[in-house]
């Protein structure tokens, strides 16, 4: 396992843009896919995003497409989630995930999935006030 530190989180409106980033202990971080979680009050764990070891192929949720992206920097071992255009709908804690293996799943159900994951970072939260 790796661990996992996110940060960047806080309170903003609506249309305005946050970058989270997740720092990893692991030197060899590009053997480790890595995904964004997030997690509303109430609400099951949505997954949000992942990208490769290589940082050359990443997935999105439909409700993010268009507004987040993801990118790492495997020099600094970090991951990073780039979030414009925010709604309130947005407002969750956000967790990043890592699983060793630096190809994606060819299943989206797969890439998706909680249970794929042994790492996790503690979370880091985002408000966003109409």
């Amino acid at each position: 396992q790796v661990l996992l530190v996110e940060s960047g989180g806080g309170s903003v409106q609506t249309g305005d843009s946050l970058k989270l980033s997740c720092a990893a202990s692991e030197s060899t971080f590009s053997n480790y896919r890595t995904a964004w979680f997030r997690q509303a009050p109430g609400k099951e764990r949505e997954f949000v995003t992942i990208i490769s070891g290589s940082g050359r192929s990443m997935f999105y949720a439909d409700s993010v497409k268009g507004r987040f992206t993801v990118s790492r920097d495997n020099a600094k071992n970090s991951v990073y989630l780039e979030m414009n255009s925010l709604k309130p709908e947005d407002t969750a804690v956000y967790y990043c995930a890592a699983e060793l293996g630096s190809i994606l799943p060819p299943s989206s159900r797969s890439r998706s999935n909680p249970n794929s994951y042994h790492s996790w970072g503690q979370g880091t939260r985002v408000t966003v006030s109409s």
